[in-house]
């Protein structure tokens, strides 16, 4: 990994995994932060990936980021005020759904989907214009999204961090090359699965998402900083890099053109 992460996670890459064993009848308290009743999370099997002590905290990865995260990034990048800490801003959820025209029920079945694993209702996304070559008219549901902010977006990112990108299938860490320039990162992910709120057995078809994470770090290299020390499991050996793309050669294309004229 590029950097070690502050919030202890349940598992490694190098075949070392963090595990406290418990009975199959476990329940770890989870509450809802806009619905104050209590909420229990059974665990199915014996092994519950996240610390007891770790799990009863309401917003870990946000007390974490106050406490720790910002005295470790106002040293470094040496920020004189407060406001200059990049943080993240929003995290956006879509997942594009071709079939949606003709399969009215999948689509219905994929936005509870995404709502089990984000915690919020998502919306529709509909085409903007009308293309007859992919039968597609103006108006049309061809996927759906959710934008998070605030409690259930620390929540969220918390449970991806630990818990899905873990259970990928022949995961190798993400690739630190996948920011935009600005500070933002972009996951995708081929499976909805790895989320143990998704039962395997009901899953219909298997669908993928992408992740858009939101800062408001300036560059990169900042927004990087701050991923990593959240516990995001970057791709060892890269970084934030200038990706220069060579220009084709011409002149040689159009001698070949006219060698052949001739």
């Amino acid at each position: 990994m590029a950097s070690s992460a502050i919030l202890p996670s349940c598992s490694s890459f190098h075949g070392r995994s963090l595990v406290t064993s418990t009975p199959n009848s476990s329940r770890i308290p989870f509450v809802n932060p806009r619905n104050r009743h209590g909420l229990s999370v059974k665990a199915s099997t014996g092994i519950v990936l996240v610390e007891k002590s770790e799990a009863e905290k309401v917003n870990r990865l946000k007390t974490t980021y106050l406490e720790k995260i910002v005295p470790l990034l106002k040293e470094e990048f040496a920020y004189t005020n407060m406001l200059e800490v990049p943080k993240i801003e929003k995290i956006v959820i879509n997942c594009g759904i071709g079939e949606a025209a003709q399969n009215s029920k999948g689509l219905d079945a994929a936005m509870k989907d995404l709502a089990i694993i984000t915690g919020q209702r998502p919306v529709k996304t509909r085409a903007r214009v009308s293309i007859a070559t992919f039968k597609l008219r103006e108006g049309q549901p061809i996927g759906i999204a959710v934008t998070l902010r605030g409690n259930m977006m620390y929540s969220f990112l918390d449970r991806l961090i630990n818990l899905g990108l873990p259970r990928t299938r022949d995961f190798q860490g993400v690739n630190p090359n996948s920011f935009d320039g600005h500070g933002n990162y972009s996951i995708g992910m081929r499976e909805q699965s790895v989320f143990p709120e998704i039962r395997y057995d009901a899953l219909g078809k298997p669908r993928g998402m992408d992740v858009c994470i939101t800062t408001t770090a300036k560059t990169d290299k900042e927004a990087q900083k701050l991923l990593a020390l959240m516990g995001m499991p970057f791709r060892e050996g890269g970084g934030p890099t200038v990706v220069i793309r060579k220009k084709k050669k011409k002149a040689h294309h159009f001698d070949t053109k006219s060698r052949g004229r001739r």
